[in-house]
């Protein structure tokens, strides 16, 4: 660690004065900064302007709607566990965020805008200058896979999968938009936002169903994912009537697993399990961005699905 570097910080009151400056040339915006303070004190990054948003009192709203809610995107993860109306996939993503002092500053927003990471990336400003830098910053080469001129770094934010089975849709500079399309599959680029945008609030629709979250990690807390899951189902007449399921941690997007409309219609049973394993293993795309193998990632991935779909579908319909 190095002591972080001289900035000027700005706490704007409302978010048409947020998006302004952080609009200028080398600023950053900053919320709980549970990501972004680490990541300035290995060096990655040296912005001259710091955008607090911790007195935009409008990110920090919860409304429940008619059919839907709302959620700022200054929302702390401490308070989005608290609130019961919300699906458990949600609540359950945040509470395996790191440990309850992080948990109580960071936000919504900050997890949705999480860096990638990757285990070349992620190290002190003396190790990757030692060890040569790496595309993602400072470098022109992946070491994770040098032939190629993409960064292979993953996104390790646990509430995006929960909201993309949810079927969330992003506030940013007013528009509404699928949460998907806030990511890249860059890990150097992976977020879709242009100087000035800010991701605002979190529209969330009533969902039926049962829904959950589930995390592989090295340690019971603190970790960022190796891999984790996210789903949300739905029964009738004891057969699969909705499915959905969705990754983070193994590839650097999250992402909705493709090909689990043909499980609808199935019992919930060993072989549909078997079947959803199969599909996560072809389709999450871990690589050496971690110290722990990839494979394992991408096993690890695939039983947690299966143990996800058991775990939501006992006791009938839903």
């Amino acid at each position: 660690m190095i002591p972080l570097p001289e900035f000027t910080l700005l706490r704007p009151t409302t978010l048409a004065d947020a998006a302004r400056l952080a609009g200028e040339p080398n600023a950053r915006l900053i919320a709980g900064g549970t990501g972004l303070v680490p990541n300035l004190r290995l060096g990655l990054g040296a912005p001259q302007t710091l955008v607090s948003l911790e007195a935009v009192e409008e990110l920090r709203r919860f409304k429940v709607l008619e059919e839907s809610f709302r959620i700022g995107a200054g929302v702390t993860l401490e308070r989005i566990i608290s609130i019961e109306e919300l699906p458990a996939a949600l609540r359950e993503a945040a509470k395996a965020v790191a440990a309850p002092g992080n948990r109580s500053v960071a936000t919504l927003g900050g997890n949705l805008c999480l860096d990638t990471r990757c285990v070349y990336y992620n190290q002190s400003e003396q190790w990757r200058r030692a060890n040569g830098y790496c595309l993602k910053y400072g470098g022109d080469v992946c070491h994770v896979a040098p032939q190629g001129k993409k960064c292979r770094a993953a996104y390790s934010g646990d509430l995006a999968p929960a909201l993309l089975v949810l079927g969330a849709q992003v506030e940013i500079s007013g528009v509404l938009k699928p949460l998907h399309s806030l990511y890249n599959d860059d890990g150097a680029r992976h977020l879709a936002l242009a100087p000035g945008d800010i991701l605002s609030a979190v529209h969330l629709p009533a969902t039926k169903g049962r829904s959950g979250y589930s995390k592989l990690r090295l340690r019971g807390s603190i970790d960022f994912p190796l891999a984790g899951v996210a789903m949300a189902v739905s029964l009738k007449d004891g057969v699969i009537e909705e499915l959905r399921v969705a990754l983070t941690g193994t590839n650097s997007r999250p992402f909705l697993i493709e090909g689990t409309d043909g499980l609808v219609d199935k019992e919930p049973g060993e072989a549909t399990g078997a079947a959803l394993a199969k599909l996560v293993q072809k389709q999450a795309g871990p690589m050496r961005t971690t110290l722990t193998a990839a494979d394992y990632r991408r096993q690890g991935a695939a039983i947690l699905a299966r143990r996800l779909l058991a775990r939501l579908t006992q006791g009938g319909d839903s």
